[in-house]
């Protein structure tokens, strides 16, 4: 008796070294769009520290610990996110997909630089609104390349929500 002959088209790993890099990579450049953000945030400059420890804010801000440690899980689960439609890169809707996902990247990367740097609680509302639509529609394209891509951006999109509305908050108590 013959048993039926299973063909996996899952790309593996150990056999596609590229699938790797590729991984690795785009876990790079979302913690670069971190660390870029970062180097306005209170934890780096001083000055910056000052000025947020000024300001009002609502009761239940988080503790500044706690961003970095949300933010780096966000980037890891953004990046296999975007990897995850990556692996179907020859698709015309993934390019659309991949270039939304790259632009919400420069904007999230953007909001730090501006809200520490601008000091502008104001102008990083916009870009936080921006931002929000931004992922919304990654969302939105990855839900047909890759399910569980588009799922791994809602955590994401959660913590953007929160962060928005403190953004909101603190902007109001600090007009």
């Amino acid at each position: 008796m013959m048993r039926p002959v299973i063909v996996d088209h899952r790309v593996s790993l150990r056999r596609e070294p590229r699938q790797w890099r590729a991984l690795i990579g785009l876990l790079a450049v979302n913690l670069l769009a971190g660390f870029i953000g970062s180097l306005a945030a209170p934890g780096v400059s001083a000055d910056a520290a000052q000025w947020y420890a000024e300001l009002r804010k609502p009761a239940w801000t988080p503790p500044d610990a706690l961003f970095s440690v949300v933010w780096t899980v966000l980037y890891a689960l953004a990046a296999v996110a975007a990897w995850l439609v990556w692996r179907h890169r020859h698709s015309r809707r993934v390019q659309l997909a991949l270039a939304l996902f790259f632009v919400q990247l420069a904007l999230n990367a953007a909001w730090s630089p501006v809200f520490f740097g601008l000091r502008s609680a104001g102008a990083a509302l916009l870009v936080m609104a921006a931002l929000l639509v931004t992922v919304g529609l990654t969302i939105r394209a990855f839900a047909p390349v890759h399910r569980t891509a588009a799922i791994l951006l809602a955590p994401y999109f959660a913590w953007l929500l929160f962060a928005g509305a403190l953004n909101l908050s603190i902007w109001w108590l600090n007009r």
